[in-house]
């Protein structure tokens, strides 16, 4: 029995210092994965982009990252209207809701359209290739939906505004991997009349 004591303490001592050195790690983003194993390219002996290396950000002011792949991490870069450099949304998977860095590119196309009555839009909501072609379906309709409450709640009047579903039918990006996904959740902020 007493043989037990001092692996008792060393287990329960052991068990604190690593509860304590839990608590320093932030919790990653990426806890599951569905697909093909991705493998971190450091491991492989590759560059590593500057987006994987840890403690590291891309300055804001650095617009390249931006045009090859807005993804919804990304930074909002608006034009002095904000109209044409921002007309998608992108969603999590499996939700519809919009997340706050997409306000302002709403706002300033609800003040658009509050500004010309005669301007139209057609918002267009799709979603990635998971799923059945009925959620998938319904899920691009409720992205729509709330495209379309948000600008109204910023003062675009209902009539001028249109929603579409497209499911997963419209792909941005033709790939099977996370990165295409995430670009395929999306809504679509259309112009079919400018004023």
């Amino acid at each position: 029995m007493r043989a037990s004591l001092p692996i008792a303490f060393l287990l329960s001592t052991t068990l604190t210092a690593c509860a304590a050195f839990k608590a320093e790690i932030p919790p990653s983003k990426h806890i599951s994965q569905s697909g093909p194993l991705k493998v971190h390219p450091g491991l492989l002996g590759k560059p590593v982009p500057a987006e994987l290396q840890p403690g590291s950000s891309l300055p804001a002011t650095n617009p390249a990252p931006l045009a090859t792949s807005p993804t919804p991490e990304a930074p909002i870069k608006m034009d002095p209207v904000g109209l044409r450099t921002q007309r998608s949304v992108y969603f999590d998977l499996n939700s519809a809701a919009i997340k706050a860095d997409y306000d302002p590119a709403l706002r300033a196309h609800a003040n658009y359209l509050a500004e010309h009555p005669k301007a139209r839009v057609r918002i267009e909501g799709n979603a990635d290739e998971r799923g059945s072609a009925a959620y998938n379906h319904q899920l691009g309709l409720k992205r729509a939906e709330n495209v379309r409450a948000t600008l109204a709640s910023h003062g675009a009047r209902k009539k001028q505004i249109s929603i579409k579903t497209l499911g997963a039918s419209n792909p941005k990006k033709t790939g099977h991997d996370e990165e295409s996904w995430a670009e395929n959740r999306r809504s679509d902020v259309v112009y079919e009349r400018e004023d």
